[in-house]
């Protein structure tokens, strides 16, 4: 059984990675902060971590990140990737409180997939990432502390919003235990 798990974990990876990568670099939403997008590929990391946990996501958002970055011609934004990275290690810690397999996502699951993403993201977005851009790339403080404040805002909200829905809507195809009737 543990070897099944293993295998679903690695193909939610690639296939994840892969969601990830196209959303980012394909369905970016420009926004009035230079470098920024709307990102609504957060909403894929937020489920595949929910589900298959810290190292699924972790390794989802730093290949997807990655192969965004490498795909504009340039090379990766560490400081970005990792932050990604972190987002997913960090929503995925989450995910035995949450149980996404077992079909039940009310309100107390909505609350802490809410609480993880946000989480992730004001730490990620409004610490991690400008601070690592600030030591690894020398840029100006207040540059990259608008940045990360507005990707904390616009990936916590589709993080929690479209990831929300994509973990009901994955959660009302799951046969509930105890649903089917003898007769």
């Amino acid at each position: 059984m543990k070897n099944n798990n293993s295998i679903k974990t690695v193909v939610a990876i690639g296939i994840g990675a892969a969601l990830f990568f196209v959303l980012g670099r394909f369905v970016a939403i420009p926004s009035p902060v230079p470098n920024t997008n709307i990102s609504l590929q957060y909403a894929v990391l937020g489920l595949l971590a929910a589900m298959y946990g810290p190292v699924a996501g972790g390794l989802i958002g730093f290949i997807g990140h990655t192969l965004i970055d490498l795909s504009w011609g340039g090379s990766p934004w560490w400081s970005w990737v990792i932050t990604s990275a972190f987002v997913g290690v960090v929503v995925g810690l989450f995910a035995k409180k949450l149980q996404v397999q077992e079909g039940d996502f009310g309100k107390s699951k909505v609350a802490v997939f809410t609480v993880a993403n946000v989480i992730a993201h004001v730490v990620g977005w409004v610490v991690v990432a400008p601070v690592l851009d600030i030591v690894i790339y020398a840029e100006p403080a207040n540059k990259v502390f608008a940045q990360g404040a507005f990707a904390a805002i616009s990936n916590t909200i589709t993080g929690v919003v479209v990831g929300g829905l994509l973990i009901l809507a994955y959660t009302k195809t799951i046969a509930k235990k105890g649903s089917l009737d003898q007769e």
